[in-house]
């Protein structure tokens, strides 16, 4: 049975795509929000150009017929049909009509009451409860949203083998396991099945007879092989769980290797710290150098939004929200072991030089954009604030040699456009799950080294 989809505004500013996703079925534009269209099509924003690229395709269907009849919008048979007639259904009289989500709501009412199946699509909570009191079906736009937090990819799982498989692996001779001589518990049905591994998927191989008895491994498609660098010390950093373990092994790969890492885990669990310890070292202590520069990016602002008119340079713009990447750096050459106020402002001093020497460079993300990077360590901090859009674009800058780092914690969300499931950094996750350019860790809880209370926090908060 073909559908009547009406769309919120929010959700084509969001998305402009949204207008082809909905297969057979008739996809509806209330005449008002055309209108709220063309008040943000000025703005120098993602909102903006989302506004902008909407008109345009509803100004290209136009000339394909009639948008009141409906004009043909995909090869399954979908429509696309402007709306501005139902001017008399009734409302509940104490909502204002001259308001625009009730003129939407309007709207869908007239279309039920004439028997016609109608669904609101809205990124508007309250707009999408209102609608519940006229008994009009309500739902998110949920094309562009990955799993919950609870079902998205970890990068790394538990597996169980033999204790002979296992000392087989730890011979030094290149020794690797197969797929097919391992196991994983599925709590469901409470036994041992076959695994389905993903591309560099990280593991923790158990034996089946003793619970003591493990090793670590990655999948790289065909088998199960070696950490290469469980045993380096990065700048001087001794990973403290196997979290850390699997971080360091997929941050050390090289460029050509691992151009891409997506690190996602609670605050605490040093991924900052750790990304910055391995760039440092791969700066300095590597030769030939494999890095020119470290370039720390925030979403902070829009992609395509200016940072305001904030007096100064635009470091100086940018240093209120650089001061975790400092205070990183700080614990990095300091272990957080000094007294004395001469050492304390040697370091202070050595943080701030690289910064003015330009080996740690900090930009907004607004100015990524046309950007071709070669040979630079990007960290790409506070992802999960960042949209799809940003996210895409942020990941097609990388030229030869560039490594591309994208840290952050879905479920600590300061953007409030998104949510766990519609940010940048798990639609990112999502979209490069299997690639085999592509390394990815989820810490855990368990795994903060920041402090027993910052520990205590991830667990209960």
């Amino acid at each position: 049975m073909t559908k009547h989809y009406v769309l919120d505004t929010n959700v084509l500013l969001h998305s402009p795509n949204a207008l082809f996703a909905f297969n057979e079925h008739t996809v509806v534009i209330p005449e008002v929000v055309i209108e709220e269209l063309d008040r943000f099509k000025k703005e120098p924003t993602e909102r903006g150009a989302n506004s902008r690229q909407v008109s345009k395709f509803i100004d290209k269907f136009r000339l394909q017929g009639n948008l009141l009849e409906g004009v043909p919008l995909n090869e399954h048979g979908g429509m696309l049909r402007l709306e501005s007639n139902h001017l008399n259904t009734e409302i509940p009289p104490h909502w204002d009509r001259n308001q625009a989500d009730n003129r939407i709501l309007q709207i869908c009412k007239g279309l039920a009451d004439s028997s016609q199946p109608t669904i609101l699509v809205s990124r508007d909570t309250n707009l999408r409860v209102k609608a519940t009191i006229l008994q009009i079906p309500a739902e998110d736009f949920r094309n562009d949203k990955v799993a919950s937090i609870e079902q998205q990819y970890t990068g790394r799982c538990i597996v169980y083998t033999s204790s002979e498989v296992i000392n087989s692996f730890h011979k030094d001779d290149g020794s690797f396991i197969l797929p097919t001589d391992i196991s994983l518990y599925d709590e469901a049905s409470g036994t041992l099945i076959r695994p389905a591994l993903v591309t560099n998927q990280f593991l923790l191989i158990r034996s089946a007879d003793n619970d003591r008895h493990t090793a670590l491994g990655r999948f790289d498609g065909e088998k199960i092989v070696h950490l290469r660098y469980h045993n380096r010390n990065p700048f001087g950093v001794i990973p403290r769980n196997i979290g850390q373990i699997f971080m360091q092994e997929c941050l050390m790969l090289s460029a050509e290797e691992a151009p891409l890492v997506i690190l996602k885990g609670p605050a605490g669990t040093a991924k900052t710290f750790y990304s910055l310890a391995v760039g440092l070292y791969k700066h300095f202590d590597v030769r030939p150098r494999e890095y020119h520069h470290l370039l720390i990016c925030r979403p902070f602002a829009l992609l395509d939004e200016t940072l305001g008119f904030l007096p100064g340079t635009e470091a100086e713009k940018l240093e209120p929200y650089m001061r975790s990447i400092k205070d990183n750096l700080f614990t990095l050459m300091s272990g957080n072991n000094l007294t004395e106020d001469k050492d304390i402002t040697q370091i202070e001093d050595t943080v701030n030089m690289l910064f003015d020497k330009r080996v740690i460079q900090t930009e907004a993300l607004a100015y990524q954009r046309g950007r071709s990077l070669q040979k630079y360590w990007v960290i790409f901090d506070e992802m999960q604030n960042a949209t799809p859009r940003q996210a895409k674009a942020v990941l097609t800058r990388p030229g030869p040699g560039t490594k591309i780092i994208l840290l952050g914690d879905p479920a600590q969300i300061d953007n409030p456009l998104l949510d766990s499931q519609s940010n940048g950094l798990s639609y990112a996750s999502e979209k490069m799950l299997g690639s085999k350019l592509c390394f990815q860790v989820t810490l855990l809880p368990d795994e903060c080294e920041r402090s027993p209370l910052a520990y205590e926090a991830a667990l209960r908060l």
